[in-house]
């Protein structure tokens, strides 16, 4: 039994290039929660890792070196005709054949196995740039993000009690995946964060009058920066106020009162998730008739 075949670069490279692909196509076409929670360039980042230690794997010979011989063994010389070549110690024949003579062996280009894949990376990330600039958030005119953002003040300060502003991080320099937050504001203060994803919903919503399954968090994170910055600080009780505001804004945002109601119980059974982490999860006293309920009087919840 012989032993196991190790798979060959190349065929890793492609069967990486190929996931590449399949990943950047899922990423602009697909659900808003992957664009939400990967950033696009690091696939891109991993495949250039991926591409660099395929290249590297495959240079271990030096980088200038001759290419290997590929010419006829001597088994290969004597089962199909070449002339064999004699030990030291046995006495040699002439004859009429030619002796085969390998030829010179030509050097290798060290980046030529680099370069298709690199090309293949730059490729895609080009594309992905293209289809993203011209879609979601960036793909809004500056007068619709303008009025998208006025729009989300207004609501966030109809929650906090006095004028507040809420804007879109578009450099994603506060908040996004490498922030591990979608939103971000300072307790009491005035000024809150969204990512453009999360703003790209809400503006659906109020503008276009459509949901996706992102709306319930775009909503419940609105109204969760919106009571930061009223002044609670507890992010706990903050996203059990939040799935409970909830409700109200989404119906000023176009929503009926069924539906709000039905896509902020739904966040609220995703804050009890394994995606959630243990400070944003809200305790036993947010229910109807807890101590966090904002309407003891009524049995709805949120």
């Amino acid at each position: 039994m012989g032993e196991p075949r190790t798979p060959r670069p190349g065929r890793a490279a492609f069967l990486a290039r190929v996931g590449l692909a399949a990943f950047v196509v899922a990423w602009l076409f697909g659900p808003d929660e992957l664009r939400a929670i990967v950033p696009v360039w690091l696939p891109f980042l991993v495949a250039l890792g991926l591409e660099l230690q395929f290249f590297l794997a495959a240079r271990r010979a030096p980088l200038w070196g001759p290419r290997p011989n590929r010419g006829p063994q001597p088994i290969d010389r004597e089962l199909y005709g070449y002339p064999v070549e004699p030990e030291d110690d046995e006495e040699t024949f002439e004859d009429d054949e030619p002796e085969w003579e390998p030829a010179e062996p030509r050097r290798a280009w060290p980046l030529r196995g680099l370069l298709p894949g690199v090309a293949v990376i730059a490729a895609l990330a080009a594309l992905a740039w293209f289809v993203d600039s011209r879609s979601g958030w960036n793909g809004l005119d500056a007068d619709a993000r303008a009025a998208a953002t006025e729009r989300f003040s207004a609501e966030a300060s109809r929650i906090v009690g006095r004028p507040v502003e809420i804007r879109c991080d578009e450099s994603g320099e506060l908040v996004g995946f490498v922030q591990h937050t979608e939103g971000i504001a300072e307790v009491g203060g005035r000024l809150a964060y969204l990512t453009p994803d999360r703003c790209h919903e809400l503006y659906e919503l109020a503008f276009d009058g459509e949901t996706s399954g992102g709306t319930a968090r775009a909503i419940s994170v609105l109204a969760h920066e919106a009571w930061h910055l009223r002044g609670e600080r507890d992010e706990g009780t903050t996203s059990c106020y939040a799935f409970q505001s909830g409700v109200g804004l989404g119906q000023r945002l176009g929503l009926s009162e069924e539906r709000a109601r039905q896509l902020m119980r739904q966040a609220l059974t995703e804050n009890a998730g394994p995606g959630t982490s243990f400070e944003y999860r809200v305790g036993p006293e947010c229910q109807a008739g807890g101590e966090l309920d904002l309407e003891p009087q009524t049995d709805e919840f949120p």
